[in-house]
């Protein structure tokens, strides 16, 4: 079959994390390509809102909803609401995210651990098991994980973040084997260091030596992430499942 503009019209998309960075991003690339889409936030209301205004102000269709993407009651009700205003879910971008400091393993609790796998395992899951009846009665679904470089390149002091990763990892490949016969990807994009608004404090010598390591020679930015999720969530890619997809310019080739 030839290929086709990367169109959704007639989708609906859950973005968690959708307020601003990378999944603010994706919201509005989806939205440019005709699906329906559910903004999600948790906490920064005012940054929603102007976020959605922006979203709406492009001509975009959809909803904005608060809740954890950690919270089971939370999840189930959002997913319900969104089902009710916009129609069944057909997309999910797995995006929230905690704060990712750099510590050594010294300095980490348990609780840390903990956050980390609450957002990256627990989230994925409550999410899939929230969209999973009505995508398999429809026997069609797109579900994008949002992972890092991080685990291909080991990053260190880091290891919590990326034991998490990980272990999204794992889940993705997993599904994708379990829920492909029932039309439904399951896959993975794993940026590198795009900086976006939480990393207006970092060093600028770090910034400095990433730049120089990334081959094609220039930073990411947040639309090279929305495009790989755009195909992935497109009928495009349903030859393609459980993949790890890095948008880095090359940082983790060889």
């Amino acid at each position: 079959m030839p290929a086709q503009s990367l169109r959704l019209d007639g989708r609906v998309a859950l973005v968690t994390g959708s307020s601003k960075g990378l999944g603010k991003a994706i919201a509005m690339a989806l939205g440019a390509a005709g699906a329906k889409v559910a903004l999600n936030y948790r906490n920064d209301e005012a940054a929603a809102r102007e976020a959605f205004e922006e979203f709406r102000a492009a001509g975009h269709a959809g909803g904005l909803y608060r809740a954890s993407a950690i919270d089971e009651g939370e999840v189930n009700a959002m997913v319900a609401q969104v089902e009710r205003e916009l129609g069944p879910v057909d997309i999910v971008v797995v995006n929230a995210t905690p704060a990712q400091p750099l510590k050594p393993i010294e300095e980490y609790d348990w609780a840390f651990h903990q956050a980390m796998l609450d957002y990256f395992v627990k989230s994925p899951f409550l999410l899939a098991r929230a969209v999973l009846p009505g995508m398999k009665a429809r026997r069609r679904g797109r579900i994008v994980n949002i992972g890092s470089e991080v685990l291909a390149r080991g990053v260190a002091p880091f290891s919590a973040y990326v034991a998490a990763k990980g272990a999204q990892n794992g889940w993705t490949r997993s599904m994708a084997r379990e829920l492909a016969p029932f039309g439904i990807t399951v896959n993975m994009v794993s940026p590198g260091w795009i900086p976006v608004e939480r990393h207006k404090d970092d060093p600028a010598e770090m910034k400095e030596e990433y730049l120089r390591g990334i081959p094609v020679g220039r930073w990411g930015v947040p639309e090279d992430v929305a495009g790989a999720v755009l195909y992935l969530a497109s009928d495009e890619a349903s030859f393609v499942a459980g993949v790890d997809l890095h948008v880095n310019g090359g940082v983790t080739v060889g």
